[in-house]
């Protein structure tokens, strides 16, 4: 059987890495993985975790997603000129009071997020299409299905990926191309270390008003209490990568944390939104829990 071609962006740690090594690893060698990163002096993690067994079901390569020549350049470098599963994992956080963003660093996560998926995604596309097949997964964020105070930006990025792909998916059933978001919450990776963040001794920190910068310390406080009782290991999330991918009919949207799912359902139940608002708010910044709507 022809080994289905994996493109996977992002893989220098976290889930890219995982799936990566994941897929790679499958005993009936069904996939020749292209695990691509911008960085390519942060390889060694990755190849410590295959240890050189792998030679015939990954290649490791660089790609930027933010210059479109770097993607170009791998996309050449796949010998065989196709890429049945194409996989948008690269993405950064930034999380700290929107006052306190400078316009380079906002331009910096929309690149990577947004326009980074959509340039990737544009380039493998018209092969797909071309074949009539392809299966199109992005990691998507609960931050892209609702708010998140002191993440505007990140959220904004992963709200507008939302529109791209069910948009995309509408058009794509038509070329028997599947398009699937995969909706995590937080997840024990590199990720959170990697988080760009708003510091206390920041001098764009200290010009904000006293009570954001109280709301931002008790939010920073309740984000690590949910990354302490939710969080989940990429290892899960790569499980619901591979229910998709190996789905006959996949899904437009997979969760990959069931405890998430009531809030997203409480705000698609409260239609004005004001009553949603106010139990966030209470459930984030008061320690009583949400107030019942």
């Amino acid at each position: 059987m022809e080994q289905r071609v994996v493109l996977i962006t992002g893989c220098s740690s976290g889930i890219g890495l995982s799936l990566a090594v994941q897929m790679a690893s499958d005993p009936a060698k069904t996939y020749k993985v292209y695990a691509s990163m911008r960085n390519l002096a942060k390889k060694e993690r990755l190849l410590e975790y295959v240890k050189g067994f792998h030679k015939d079901t990954l290649d490791i390569i660089q790609m930027d997603v933010t210059d479109q020549q770097s993607i170009q350049d791998a996309k050449e470098k796949i010998t065989e000129n196709r890429v049945d599963i194409l996989v948008c994992n690269a993405g950064v956080g930034l999380m700290g009071p929107l006052e306190t963003l400078s316009q380079d660093t906002m331009r910096q996560i929309l690149d990577v997020n947004l326009l980074g998926t959509i340039r990737t995604i544009q380039t493998f596309l018209p092969g797909m299409k071309t074949r009539r097949r392809g299966h199109v997964l992005v990691t998507g964020s609960i931050g892209g299905l609702q708010g998140l105070p002191f993440n505007e930006l990140y959220c904004a990025s992963k709200f507008a990926v939302e529109g791209v792909c069910e948009s995309l998916a509408i058009l794509l059933q038509h070329f028997n191309i599947h398009v699937s978001l995969i909706e995590s919450g937080p997840v024990n990776t590199h990720f959170l270390s990697n988080l760009r963040q708003s510091e206390s001794g920041d001098a764009a920190l200290l010009q904000v008003d006293p009570l954001t910068r109280d709301l931002y310390d008790t939010y920073l406080q309740h984000c690590s209490s949910v990354f302490h009782s939710a969080a989940q290991d990429a290892q899960d999330i790569v499980q619901v990568f591979l229910e998709a991918i190996q789905s006959p009919s996949p899904s437009l949207r997979y969760y990959t944390n069931s405890a998430l799912l009531p809030l997203t359902s409480r705000k698609l139940a409260m239609h004005d939104g004001s009553q949603y608002i106010r139990a966030m708010s209470k459930l984030i910044f008061s320690s009583s829990g949400p107030e019942d709507p």
